[in-house]
């Protein structure tokens, strides 16, 4: 494969988030690097990473800007232009399609339609199992009238969005058990978590996040699972997707899709999941962002045992518009690394080189969610 990263067909981002409104100051800027919620090295930024990096690499252009300018110049430009004109130019260069945007996040942030407009894109919702639980929570008077508002929330969702998500792995881990509860159970936990929860409490309960799981594998529509790296409310160590290898196996009559997002560091366990299991699916997408420069050898390393049809594509973009830039150019000077390498050493042809990148860039997301061609 010859053709550059430019070369590539429209992308579908299968996992993202809104931007925030407004400008943000340069500490919180700065805040949108990284996945810690701790300061940077004394005498340094946020900046001085390789997403900071990346973002200095592949945004400044689009804000008429020289390539790495220094973070204060790039700041500075970005107040002169304002938060909607920087919007509008960011997202309507990062060459993607197709927004599937989680709306779970409960912080003031774009929703899918002003997404899509400042993109020139099409945006549809995937809506987060989590927050559904904690708005029928705040409107319910017991347990019963919690669990019926649940059930039909996950119902009426079901009829427009594309798909669900959940942070299972943030509230508890991946190592729930993995049957689904039965109603007594369901109906005991349910009630041990409204005893104890004040308003805008977050849904821990080990049993009704597998409640919440179920549910939404029983509507047929993907499930969206976040797998490994993530900010510091996780344990790393028990967000290894193959602690899902249970589920996996115990999910599979009802013909639920499940999408194992992120992984790093744990990506070839996700490979080998999507390998072994034909409704397993994978992708890389906020790892890239963060890993910059090395994020070839990152995608590389997921394209050694994924199937090509089950690798999709996500910036996993949460806050600033320039994490879609930043997430659609990444990915596509990986791949384009990738890709030439192999059919440069006469390990591929550049006709499957192209035929693949067609399938990660747009057309896997395309068929597991049921999009049309645009």
């Amino acid at each position: 494969m010859t053709a550059g990263a430019s070369d590539l067909p429209p992308l579908v981002d299968h996992h993202c988030h809104g931007v925030v409104r407004g400008d943000p100051d340069d500490e919180t800027f700065a805040s949108f690097l990284t996945e810690s919620d701790e300061p940077a090295a004394p005498g340094t930024t946020f900046f001085d990473t390789q997403l900071g990096f990346a973002v200095r690499r592949w945004c400044p252009p689009l804000l008429d800007l020289e390539v790495h300018c220094p973070p204060g110049e790039y700041l500075e430009r970005r107040r002169e232009l304002g938060a909607d004109e920087v919007m509008r130019r960011l997202l309507g260069s990062d060459g993607i399609g197709d927004y599937l945007v989680d709306t779970g996040p409960a912080a003031d942030l774009t929703g899918p339609e002003e997404l899509a407009a400042a993109g020139g894109a099409r945006a549809h919702e995937v809506v987060r199992l989590e927050r559904l639980a904690e708005v029928s929570a705040d409107a319910a008077d017991g347990v019963t009238s919690f669990l019926d508002a649940l059930d039909g929330a996950v119902a009426e969702a079901a009829r427009t969005a594309v798909g669900f998500k959940s942070v299972a792995a943030y509230r508890h881990g991946l190592d729930l058990a993995p049957e689904p509860p039965t109603g007594a159970e369901a109906r005991e936990a349910a009630g041990r978590w409204l005893a104890d929860r004040e308003s805008g409490g977050r849904v821990a309960d080990p049993v009704l996040l597998r409640h919440l799981l179920w549910s939404a594998a029983r509507t047929g529509l993907p499930l969206q699972l976040h797998t490994g790296f993530g900010d510091t409310d996780l344990r790393l160590d028990r967000c290894d997707p193959l602690l899902l290898t249970d589920f996996v196996r115990a999910v599979r009559p009802t013909g639920c899709t499940l999408v194992l997002l992120h992984g790093y560091p744990y990506h070839r366990h996700a490979a080998y999941l999507a390998h072994a299991y034909p409704h397993v699916y994978a992708d890389v997408g906020l790892a890239l962002n963060h890993t910059g420069a090395r994020a070839g050898e990152v995608l590389a390393e997921a394209m050694e045992l994924t199937p090509f049809g089950k690798l999709l594509f996500s910036t996993d973009a949460y806050g600033l518009p320039e994490l879609y830039v930043v997430g659609a150019a990444v990915f596509r000077a990986a791949l384009t690394r990738v890709l030439s390498r192999w059919t440069g050493e006469g390990l591929w042809s550049y006709d499957d080189a192209e035929r693949v990148a067609a399938m990660v860039c747009a057309d896997n997301a395309r068929r597991v969610y049921g999009l049309d061609g645009g």
